[in-house]
């Protein structure tokens, strides 16, 4: 699942032990998702999404499957 965290981090100068304790997650989770390595849940996927104030789908997408 590609995603747009380090991006929207970036806006908010946030640091990912930052976003990581909003959130309730470590900051390895934060770093594993923005390395395309962990796939969020959509409760978690829905929590980042809201503290960025932006749709889920901006923040996330769906890779396509073969």
């Amino acid at each position: 699942m590609k995603n747009t965290l380090k991006i929207e981090r970036a806006v908010r100068s946030i640091t990912q032990e930052d976003l990581a304790k909003i959130i309730g997650v470590s900051r390895q989770t934060i770093n594993a998702m923005e390395a395309g390595k962990y796939v969020p849940s959509t409760v978690l996927a829905l929590k980042i999404a809201r503290y960025f104030g932006k749709p889920l789908e901006d923040i996330f997408e769906l890779e396509p499957t073969d």
